[in-house]
């Protein structure tokens, strides 16, 4: 039962996560990405309310910990993801899931700076590995003189430090808040932000918006953005945090699959050439030393 339990979990993540980028692309296509970061949030918050008060889970983080609160709705959910949203509207979805399926190579760098984290020779060949590949696959992917495609690439990377940062200081604060807790009243916060600041910024017309884009916001806000994190945080009480970050190898490929078969693209085995050694590079930075030590010990 509990194999199955984790199986469940695990394939929740990689198909909601690898999803995500997809429905981001199809919510700006008649919704303005800062306004529509807005309607995601204030529509997952009262599902998030409501889990709340059923489970008795506070809304407040401990005394002394509610300044970080209001950090982590800035620079964890109303900066980052808008600009996810918006990077994403420039960006393929292919290279956009590739960047953020570095995030254990950042949080990796981020603590050796911040902690003096001691790094591995295995984990610095991974990283370099990955930063090559993800380096490469945008220079050859994206089109070398389109601004806005690189203006989108750097607001992905904007949001990809953001999250890393912030899992860091939750190490460093030893942040241990439920997950309800840590989601509900920043996506609160953030929703009503960014929903009433860009009604007047970016005047969207909202005769304008599709079906599928409004269904691409919901879908965010409620499964992906809901059900993938509270699967993700269930996951990784079920297995050590290796296996449960092998979801990042996955969710590429993913995306990639998607967007082939509802953009016919075509160049899916090319991008899939960068996401294999990607993920190679990311996978040796998230084996423990320990894996090495025991192999090379077995083989002697």
């Amino acid at each position: 039962m509990h194999k199955l339990i984790v199986i469940l979990l695990f394939s929740i993540v990689s198909v909601t996560w690898g999803t995500t980028w997809i429905a981001m692309k199809i919510a700006v296509e008649t919704i303005p990405p800062f306004f529509a970061t807005g309607i995601r949030f204030l529509s997952a918050s009262p599902l998030l309310i409501i889990l709340s008060f059923l489970t008795k889970t506070p809304l407040l983080f401990p005394y002394g910990q509610r300044r970080f609160q209001i950090f982590i709705s800035i620079f964890y959910f109303l900066i980052p993801f808008t600009l996810m949203l918006y990077g994403g509207s420039y960006v393929n979805s292919s290279i956009s899931s590739m960047i953020f399926a570095n995030m254990p190579v950042v949080v990796l760098l981020i603590s050796h700076f911040y902690f003096k984290k001691k790094i591995n020779f295995v984990q610095k060949i991974g990283i370099l590995i990955a930063l090559v590949t993800l380096i490469f696959a945008l220079f050859i992917d994206l089109e070398s003189k389109s601004f806005f495609q690189w203006k989108g690439v750097l607001a992905l990377l904007i949001a990809l430090f953001s999250h890393a940062i912030i899992y860091v200081e939750c190490q460093k604060k030893c942040c241990n808040v439920s997950v309800i807790t840590f989601n509900a009243l920043p996506s609160l916060i953030s929703g009503i932000f960014l929903t009433m600041i860009f009604w007047f910024i970016e005047t969207p017309h909202i005769h304008f918006f599709s079906y599928r884009s409004i269904l691409a916001i919901f879908y965010l806000g409620n499964f992906s953005g809901i059900f993938g994190i509270l699967s993700y945080f269930y996951l990784q009480k079920m297995v050590n945090s290796f296996y449960a970050s092998i979801v990042f190898l996955i969710f590429p490929v993913i995306t990639g699959l998607l967007e082939m078969y509802i953009y016919r693209q075509t160049n899916f085995l090319c991008e899939l050439s960068f996401i294999l050694p990607l993920s190679l590079g990311i996978l040796l930075t998230l084996v423990p030393i320990n894996f090495f030590k025991n192999f090379l010990r077995h083989l002697k």
